[in-house]
């Protein structure tokens, strides 16, 4: 069997972050070789509108209508890409990119999402310090929150609980004490930073998988975001936590996912170029990335 083909496509959207650096992830990546070490196509660019510095009144959003009109933007340029059975590789930007590949897959159906984040991005804009989507786009992806972001196209949520896996996650004493809504009190599976490390990557992703292949979905998408990482090997993050998973394990984890046939996308983010002057965070980012999706196969979604 041939495997799908991979398709890059460039997302450098900051709108729920911040600019300064992690809009250039993209050029970093490319820069270092990632397309021609995943054997992938480049297929365009998706620019964002401006970003809007102000946190809006109504929502205590920054940039909410930004991010809704982006994400419809993103979900149109993957759409042909899904439809053609390419397998997306779609490089942020900020978290918040994630509801725009989501919102392609929903338009399609039911899919799943295994997410990859050392936080676990379950925030209410109430509890959110800076009013940053990149912090809560899990919980707007699964229809909590404005219905701004939280229902675009009123398809919202835009993935199932029942749906998702979150691996990796180490934030949950930061989370609690700013008051963010438990993601531990919802039908989403989790095996975090310490599962993990008790049981194996690869254990873990085989559970993970598990659970994914027992839903209605009809595949799954991956959600990247570069500090699910250990602080010792990616530092190159805005928000950086002591800990996370080794090169290794990450791409443990992306093979299995990869070589199930059943991964239809996935997107990275939150990889800060600027603090990587010399560019070798990058070069072993796409070690770690070429490594996990070269066991990707075919699959039907």
């Amino acid at each position: 069997m041939t495997s799908r083909p991979l398709a890059i496509l460039e997302a450098p959207s900051v709108l729920g972050l911040f600019p300064g650096g992690v809009e250039t992830l993209p050029d970093a990546l490319l820069a270092a070789g990632l397309a021609a070490g995943i054997g992938a196509r480049h297929a365009g660019r998706v620019a964002p509108p401006p970003y809007d510095p102000a946190r809006d009144s109504q929502t205590g959003l920054l940039n909410p209508r930004g991010i809704a009109d982006y994400s419809a933007a993103l979900a149109d340029a993957l759409g042909p890409l899904l439809d053609s059975s390419s397998v997306p590789v779609v490089l942020g930007g900020d978290c918040s990119i994630l509801l725009g590949c989501l919102l392609a897959l929903r338009r399609r159906g039911r899919y799943g999402l295994l997410f990859l984040d050392g936080h676990a991005d379950f925030y209410q804009p109430e509890a959110e310090p800076k009013g940053e989507a990149a912090s809560m786009e899990l919980a707007l992806a699964t229809g909590r929150g404005p219905a701004i972001v939280a229902d675009l196209e009123g398809l919202g949520p835009l993935v199932q609980d029942a749906d998702v896996v979150v691996l990796g996650r180490r934030d949950a004493a930061e989370a609690d004490s700013q008051g963010s809504q438990r993601i531990e009190e919802t039908g989403i599976a989790m095996l975090d930073l310490t599962a993990v490390r008790t049981i194996g990557a690869g254990a873990a992703a085989a559970r993970a998988l598990g659970h994914l292949s027992t839903t209605a979905a009809a595949g799954f998408w991956v959600h990247l975001d570069a500090d699910v990482l250990d602080d010792a090997v990616m530092p190159a993050v805005d928000y950086r936590m002591p800990d996370g998973l080794s090169w290794g394990e990450l791409s443990t984890i992306l093979a299995a996912a990869a070589a199930s046939g059943r991964m239809v996308g996935i997107d990275v983010t939150i990889f800060n170029p600027r603090f990587d002057t010399q560019g070798d965070v990058a070069r072993k980012f796409v070690e770690a990335l070429t490594a996990g999706l070269a066991a990707r196969s075919a699959g039907r979604r």
